[in-house]
């Protein structure tokens, strides 16, 4: 008989429970508590016109921040803004209108064109077809999108209409991003995002119909009222409409960070025991129904290009995800959008009214950021490569920053031992590689390499845990 798939990922009790600690996610490297504060215009425009000198060859992808919500999902951790003011969604769109055509001011679009567009929320189809085509054409008016680009945007299918769905593939969009977090309804009560099964399914159906080439739904365990029997319920309807790519998130309770989030009884969260059950059930439940592990929290079928990039080692990660799109700069626009740059990173203004503001008063709306040393842009290609590919190349790495791997990175590799000790990942002479079951762990195999995580008081580390 064949082994399950899951079988090879599966991570002793005893060992969850040794690693579940705090850490980073590292969506960015380093991370955003590092970034300093009080940046502006001098900062912004410096930063955009170095990395067009020094990377004037180099492809643009282009993120693109539509904050507004019609109603507040308790769990959610985005930057985003219940309204139902419709002049200041339009006065949101001016501002956007002039921050695209004052940086792209600053590219020599026919040298870097645009290979990847994606729009986050908030929920984008919050705006009407009419606004929906107003945002795409001020970007491709004054960028050059390749034709193969990939083209993609979060949805909230309870909010979605077909007329949108007509427009966005009209347009061009080729991918959809879809929330599902769980079908149970009490557990959809418990974080207000009401969402039928039927709905979510015929949705999606419309969205192959329409020739879309890529429908992927998003999944949350550690939401309140959840039990492993029903989400194991939740994945099964997951599975019967078999999206092309899954996330599996972990709900982070961070009410100091998010105060809605105290909307939810902490007393209504599954205890650390079921959480883990839920979370392994899930896993075993992708992997056996024929799905790829991809990097910390994604899955996609065998034939998805992301699975194809992980087995080739091709695979990149930006703030907007995991991506097969060959080397480019991210630029982002739209309030607390970040900007991932060679060798820097800009956000924007957080809140609403303040961009919009911003964009009144003067040329950018950065707000923060951050210049990367060498010795950061090296620890980033270190997480980035483990984060998708699982797998460092010494001698590349050492290649491309000018280093003895192994005695530059003395410390770090004397601490990755009792992981490799525990069975999470292999140190051998010319590479590291991280096994099946560390990749459950993967955020604690990154946390080797962060050069800035011990700086930090215990106390500081306002992390999620890392399961």
């Amino acid at each position: 008989m064949t082994a399950r798939p899951s079988r090879a990922f599966a991570v002793p009790r005893d060992l969850l429970d040794k690693y579940n600690i705090a850490g980073p996610r590292y969506t960015s490297y380093p991370t955003a508590p590092e970034w300093q504060e009080g940046w502006g215009d001098a900062e912004g425009i410096a930063i955009l016109d170095e990395n067009n000198a020094a990377r004037a060859d180099v492809p643009l992808s282009l993120y693109v921040h539509i904050p507004f919500c019609h109603k507040l999902c308790f769990f959610c951790g985005c930057n985003m803004l219940v309204t139902q003011k419709q002049d200041l969604v339009s006065n949101y769109l001016d501002a956007l209108d002039l921050e695209i055509a004052r940086v792209a001011r600053r590219v020599d679009v026919e040298r870097r064109p645009v290979v990847q567009i994606h729009w986050g929320g908030g929920t984008p189809t919050f705006l009407s077809p009419a606004q929906i085509e107003r945002v795409f054409t001020a970007l491709t008016g004054r960028f050059k999108l390749l034709p193969d680009a990939e083209v993609s945007l979060e949805l909230h299918p309870a909010v979605t209409s077909d007329e949108q769905l007509v427009t966005l593939r009209r347009l061009g969009f080729n991918r959809v991003s879809m929330g599902i977090q769980d079908f149970d309804p009490a557990v959809q009560q418990a974080v207000n995002r009401p969402q039928p099964y039927e709905l979510t399914r015929d949705l999606i159906a419309r969205c192959r119909e329409l020739g879309f080439q890529s429908v992927n739904t998003d999944l949350m365990y550690g939401l309140p009222l959840q039990t492993e029997a029903k989400f194991a319920d939740t994945l099964d309807k997951v599975l019967g409409i078999r999206p092309d790519r899954i996330a599996l998130f972990n709900y982070a309770h961070v009410p100091w960070l998010k105060k809605h989030m105290e909307a939810i009884k902490e007393s209504d969260l599954p205890q650390p025991e079921e959480k883990l059950r839920i979370f392994e059930r899930a896993i075993a439940t992708l992997l056996d129904a024929g799905y790829r592990y991809i990097g910390m929290d994604h899955f996609a079928l065998p034939e998805d290009e992301l699975a194809r990039a992980q087995a080739g080692r091709s695979l990149r990660r930006n703030f907007m995800g995991y991506t097969t799109c060959a080397d480019s700069d991210l630029y982002a626009f739209g309030a607390s959008s970040i900007a991932d740059l060679d060798r820097a990173y800009l956000q924007n203004e957080r809140n609403v009214t303040a961009y919009i503001a911003a964009m009144g008063t003067r040329e950018l709306a950065t707000i923060r950021g951050m210049r990367l040393s060498d010795d950061d842009r090296l620890r980033r290609d270190v997480i980035n490569d483990l984060f998708c590919n699982l797998y460092v190349d010494k001698a590349a790495i050492a290649a491309r920053h000018g280093v003895d791997f192994d005695r530059y990175f003395a410390k770090e590799l004397a601490s990755l031992a009792p992981l490799a000790a525990d069975g999470l990942v292999v140190l051998a002479p010319d590479h590291l590689q991280v096994t099946p079951p560390g990749q459950i762990l993967l955020r604690n195999v990154a946390m080797a390499f962060d050069a800035y995580l011990d700086k930090r008081p215990p106390g500081e580390r306002k992390f999620s845990k890392t399961i």
